[in-house]
């Protein structure tokens, strides 16, 4: 695959380079395609199953949907008992994972925390078992080619500043880790600070050069948010249309706390924006556009 290109805009009179990774693949794209990265280049006969978890509006669940077609590998994904609306959803994330031969199993919620934890016994060696957001320590090398990338295309386009949003905070760890001489931004849009500094650690120790933006106020996951929409809107007119889960926390704490020229990693994420779409517009009826 050649590099990924770079796109620039301008908003609140400040300029902005975007790693337009988005435009890898309709499924496997974003931070996906770099996490997955070293498994896409398994041979297909190492695996012949992969089992993740989590939400059905999950980024991940699609593009490891999409990689298991890809590879004709067996893909099981758990989640929490879903309502009946969840179940009957004809697009989105759930409904396109589904259409890529995604087996769905419900864990009851009680169970759900004891269950996931489990999952890693009694597997043979031909199953592989992906953390919920794709939080694996082999998305290093993804994240190292991307680094790469962003060294080759330095001279074009200068900066030492670079931002991605985090759910589990593995792109922006690694992406932090092969690019010692950039500071690399990121902010929490599942849980907070403390969660997300959790769950890097559980990967490798955090280093220097990434910095953690707090957003100003707490914001709960995938819930329609007016200033997200209104944010989404701004960015869309610039031509590029970012995802709606945690791209506008991103961008609204990079105009509020930072002032240099940034890079941000466009995440990819885009294809879950028909359903939370949907949402919004139930939420803020007129208010939001058709």
């Amino acid at each position: 695959m050649k590099n990924s290109p770079i796109s620039k805009i301008t908003l609140e009179g400040r300029e902005f380079f975007v790693k337009r990774d988005d435009l890898i693949d309709p499924y496997l794209a974003g931070n996906k395609y770099r996490k997955l990265y070293t498994l896409l280049n398994t041979q297909n006969t190492i695996y012949d199953t992969i089992i993740s978890y989590g939400g059905t509006q999950s980024n991940a669940m699609l593009a490891i949907a999409a990689m298991c077609k890809k590879k004709k590998w067996r893909f099981i994904y758990y989640t929490k008992k879903l309502s009946t609306l969840q179940k009957n959803e004809n697009e989105g994330n759930y409904a396109d994972a589904l259409i890529l031969g995604m087996e769905h199993k419900e864990i009851e919620n009680n169970y759900y925390r004891e269950f996931i934890a489990s999952l890693r016994l009694n597997l043979d060696d031909r199953t592989f078992v992906i953390e919920q957001g794709g939080a694996i320590k082999a998305a290093k090398q993804g994240l190292e080619v991307l680094a790469q990338e962003i060294h080759e295309q330095n001279k074009a386009f200068p900066t030492t500043a670079l931002a991605t949003p985090s759910g589990t905070g593995t792109t922006a760890l690694f992406l932090a880790l092969a690019l010692p001489e950039y500071r690399v931004y990121t902010t929490p849009c599942v849980g907070d600070s403390a969660y997300l500094k959790e769950q890097m650690s559980a990967l490798t120790k955090i280093p220097s050069n990434l910095t953690i933006l707090e957003p100003k106020k707490k914001y709960h996951f995938a819930k329609p948010y007016k200033e997200f929409y209104e944010m989404y809107q701004r960015l869309h007119v610039k031509g590029i249309e970012f995802d709606l889960l945690y791209a506008p926390a991103m961008w609204q704490a990079l105009l509020e706390q930072t002032n240099e020229k940034i890079m941000y990693v466009h995440s990819g994420g885009v294809s879950g924006n028909k359903s939370m779409l949907a949402r919004y517009k139930k939420c803020f009826a007129t208010k939001v556009a058709k």
